[in-house]
């Protein structure tokens, strides 16, 4: 996999990732709409993520939860706001509480992910989109760039896997 660019727009509120991996449209969709494999991935190597609900429909709702070294727990939850397989998707993100509930003070970003076919390949562009200037700061001082970086570095070994399965 090869970040080919990372880009920030603070007037457009947009944090832009965009990747290419050896597999095609399809395969690379797989990493999204199947739960088990997203684990394998969302999240950082040393933060991996449990979605112990997903609803993978436009309206559905997920649950997921990362765990960290020392076993602290950060929730978080997705509304799917828009599926066209094997192409397009859109959810809400955010933060959620214990019981799953959303932490409003943090507010929620709305992703985008399109998958573009090179010729047996695919670029997968992933647009985060906050509300206010100041939640792209406070995600940005979380971390959210790095993480995000180390979590779509662990998907070639998931996609090369299946590959040779």
């Amino acid at each position: 996999m090869a970040v080919v660019s990372v880009d920030k727009n603070v007037e457009a509120l947009s944090f832009t990732i965009v990747t290419e991996f050896d597999a095609g449209v399809e395969r690379v969709w797989r990493i999204w709409e199947d739960p088990r494999q997203l684990e394998r991935w969302w999240g950082p190597p040393t933060w991996p993520a449990t979605f112990p609900s997903y609803d993978f429909t436009p309206g559905g709702k997920a649950a997921y939860y990362m765990t960290g070294p020392d076993g602290t727990k950060a929730h978080g939850f997705w509304t799917i706001t828009a599926i066209s397989a094997p192409d397009h998707l859109e959810f809400d993100d955010g933060f959620a509480d214990e019981h799953g509930e959303p932490v409003d003070h943090l507010g929620t970003t709305h992703a985008t992910v399109t998958l573009e076919p090179l010729g047996g390949r695919t670029r997968m562009t992933l647009t985060s989109v906050f509300e206010s200037q100041e939640q792209m700061e406070k995600m940005a001082g979380m971390g959210m760039e790095e993480g995000l970086r180390l979590a779509i570095e662990q998907i070639d070994a998931l996609l090369a896997e299946a590959a040779n399965a």
